[in-house]
């Protein structure tokens, strides 16, 4: 009894600091705190590397150039403001222009009721007394004026009513004119082959047969030439 008694108390005293290394021995906490210590040193080179790195890629970078700042030597010339003066237009005043006025229009006269007439007002070609050869053509030309109401169409004749023909037909187409107008009448003469002093007188005539208005003549000298 005393041999097992003796064995048990060396197996509990075997037993007793094995069973100490459980979490309130010592050697846990060391244990524990070299743990920590690992754990502490693989953060420091954990952050290690990734500092180097960043210092490395920094380094690999370009670095930007600063431009450096020189101050003007001299003070900017002040740019003085330019003013441009303009001519003023010129001013143009517009008269108002007049309305036209409108004509009247005067009462249409049948050909039954106006009245004819003709006033002689200048010779436009060969002067009264003018002197011709034998032979020689005259182109004789008068300004009249229509200074009736009726119109002078191609009814209307002049004729000669006295003194020589000198080469003309007795009777011509009467110049058409409207009334209050002015024409030029032409009646082309050839001089005879004697030499004297001659007349030819001319008369216009309406529709009718009627004489009306101024006589008009022809007066030349007409002599051999030579």
């Amino acid at each position: 009894m005393e041999v097992t008694t003796q064995s048990a108390l060396q197996t509990k005293k075997h037993r007793l600091p094995v069973g100490r290394l459980g979490n309130g021995s010592p050697f846990f906490f060391i244990m524990m705190i070299l743990r920590l210590r690992s754990v502490r040193l693989t953060l420091s080179r954990i952050l290690l590397v990734v500092l180097l790195t960043l210092l490395f890629a920094s380094a690999c970078s370009p670095v930007p150039t600063s431009t450096s700042f020189v101050p003007p030597t001299e003070p900017a010339p002040l740019i003085e403001p330019t003013f441009i003066i303009r001519a003023t237009q010129q001013v143009v005043i517009v008269q108002p222009s007049p309305l036209p006025t409108i004509p009247t229009l005067q009462p249409t006269i049948s050909p039954e009721d106006c009245i004819n007439n003709l006033r002689f007002i200048t010779d436009v070609t060969v002067p009264d007394n003018s002197t011709f050869i034998f032979g020689e053509i005259i182109d004789k030309q008068w300004l009249v004026e229509n200074s009736g109401t009726c119109n002078w169409d191609s009814n209307y004749r002049l004729r000669r009513t006295n003194g020589a023909s000198l080469g003309a037909p007795d009777e011509i187409a009467l110049y058409p004119a409207r009334a209050g107008t002015q024409a030029t009448l032409q009646i082309i003469f050839t001089a005879p082959f004697t030499a004297e002093f001659f007349v030819s007188e001319w008369q216009a005539y309406d529709r009718n047969g009627v004489a009306f208005g101024d006589s008009i003549f022809i007066k030349i000298n007409v002599q051999q030439g030579g």
